[in-house]
């Protein structure tokens, strides 16, 4: 369907034009020699401690999480998910939406793919020390990755399906990091 003007309306658009020229004729650009620039601030890594690191030992199949073969099977604008079998679909649908309150994060930036990995390990198992069932991982897209993939990301995409505490992850919503994170459904801690 298109609407079409009447030479009125355009005539009242360009009259509309020539009075904001004529209101901003005298308005100059700032020129501001002071600028500042602001560096991000990469966190630091969270450290293992080795009363974990005892502990992780004892527990099978967490530090059997394998590496993926091909970085390149994970785009940064892919939407990830994963449920394992007797996941509800009612469950599936409010973890897609983001539905869940987050009651932990874990934001990978600036790690490297063994520092991430061995945080992942570490939250996971503070967060069902702390019975926190509904979380976020923040992995981020790969952009400033050195061949623009995105590396953690792909590395969190194979390792979590691994890992016997998660339940089901999806890729988060877009106020909450986007294709840049995830949010994690982990099992209640018995």
């Amino acid at each position: 369907m298109s609407i079409k003007k009447s030479k009125q309306e355009d005539k009242i658009s360009e009259q509309d034009q020539q009075v904001f020229l004529n209101e901003v004729a005298d308005v100059r650009p700032l020129k501001s020699e002071k600028r500042i620039e602001t560096a991000k601030k990469r966190p630091s890594s969270r450290p293992i401690n080795q009363q974990y690191s005892t502990e992780l030992e004892q527990q099978p199949g967490l530090q059997m999480m394998s590496d993926p073969v091909d970085l390149r099977d994970v785009e940064v604008e892919d939407v990830l998910f994963f449920a394992r079998s007797g996941i509800q679909q009612k469950v599936q649908r409010k973890l897609r939406r983001g539905e869940f309150p987050i009651e932990d994060e874990l934001d990978l930036h600036g790690y490297t793919v063994l520092e991430a990995k061995a945080a992942i390990n570490e939250f996971f198992y503070d967060c069902k020390k702390q019975h926190k069932r509904y979380v976020r991982i923040i992995h981020g897209k790969g952009y400033r990755s050195e061949q623009k993939i995105p590396v953690l990301k792909t590395h969190v995409a194979y390792w979590l399906p691994q890992h016997n505490d998660v339940m089901a992850f999806s890729s988060a919503q877009a106020k909450d990091g986007g294709t840049g994170a995830i949010y994690v459904i982990l099992k209640s801690a018995k």
